[in-house]
């Protein structure tokens, strides 16, 4: 190897270093969401929920309001809306709450929900069981549908010193749908329509 890199000139030397810096830096691009992803749902930063298959074994008396919030992308045809804008419930109690999208176009339009939770410290302790927002939504032309969301408040958020100094008493969940490229199944049937 050493041999290799003597025999090159400076200019040689120079164009091997920048590909490698490229490659380094391309491979450190291509992983940064991931990663980011992964400490976002982990610690609840930028108000990243968590999952859980299950609901929580310990309901509190302490209540909590829940929030709910939602938008689309610009230029996203889609009317998208919570159907209910407040929700009560103890903290550790399963709540379900329901999100209306109604494609008002003449075709089939796919799109994913991004979300997040404010206060961002309750993030962490916004456990979501179900959610349309864990897969791609397809709409036909005119249709309309409610999709839920099954969730709690994890009771250790009592025990979070930072979340208890903001003195939380409500907890926003927001989602906005985005364009999504339509699965090959959408297509062939728009095709077929057509």
């Amino acid at each position: 190897m050493m041999r290799w890199w003597r025999s090159l000139d400076g200019i040689g030397r120079t164009a091997v270093t920048t590909v490698g810096v490229v490659l380094v830096m391309g491979a450190l691009a291509w992983a940064a969401i991931p990663a980011y992803n992964l400490f976002c749902r982990v610690t609840g930063y930028g108000g990243t929920t968590a999952r859980s298959e299950t609901p929580s074994d310990v309901v509190l008396d302490q209540e909590v309001t829940i929030r709910f919030d939602a938008g689309v992308e610009r230029g996203f045809p889609w009317e998208f809306h919570p159907v209910e804008r407040t929700m009560r419930l103890r903290i550790g109690e399963t709540g379900m709450a329901f999100y209306e999208a109604y494609n008002p176009t003449d075709h089939v339009i796919a799109g994913s929900a991004s979300y997040n939770v404010t206060p961002y410290s309750a993030g962490g302790y916004f456990i979501k069981i179900a959610c349309f927002c864990f897969t791609m939504q397809v709409l036909q032309p005119g249709e309309r549908v409610q999709m839920p969301v099954t969730f709690y408040v994890d009771p250790d958020i009592v025990n979070d010193p930072d979340v208890q100094a903001e003195g939380l008493t409500t907890i926003t969940l927001s989602y906005t749908f985005h364009p999504a490229e339509l699965p090959e199944d959408s297509q062939a049937a728009t095709v077929e329509t057509n």
